[in-house]
């Protein structure tokens, strides 16, 4: 079963950087992937979760969603089994609960019904 665990997240002043960490565990079988892809997103109280970025399985290719292109990046180490959001000039907008989640579909989705797996969250507050 796969499950996924995210950290990094904090309150951090606006212009500030972060890297936000997601452990992955049970997503493979017998050395073969799950899942095609990997994500990020967030969601802001009273908004609706936003896609921010994807990544496949050998890290080759990215997507990025237009609001955070430039500022946000994507990664993953799959040797750690570990996917990476590197967040800099932060602001107080990007304040929000931050998840990671995989997808098994053939092309890189962009919307929160195309992941099948979630981790929990973790919180990331910029200050103005």
């Amino acid at each position: 079963q796969v499950q996924l665990v995210e950290s990094g997240g904090g309150l951090v002043p606006a212009g500030s950087s972060l890297r936000l960490s997601c452990l992955a565990s049970g997503h493979t079988v017998n050395g073969h992937p799950v899942s095609n892809y990997m994500g990020w997103f967030r969601q802001a109280p009273g908004k609706e979760r936003e896609f921010l970025a994807a990544i496949t399985w050998n890290g080759v290719n990215t997507y990025y969603a237009d609001s955070i292109k430039g500022r946000f990046t994507i990664t993953r180490d799959n040797a750690k089994n570990t996917l990476y959001l590197q967040m800099n000039s932060l602001k107080p907008d990007d304040t929000a609960v931050y998840y990671c989640a995989e997808s098994a579909q053939l092309l890189p989705p962009r919307t929160e019904s195309g992941y099948t797996y979630w981790g929990q969250g973790t919180q990331v507050t910029v200050s103005s």
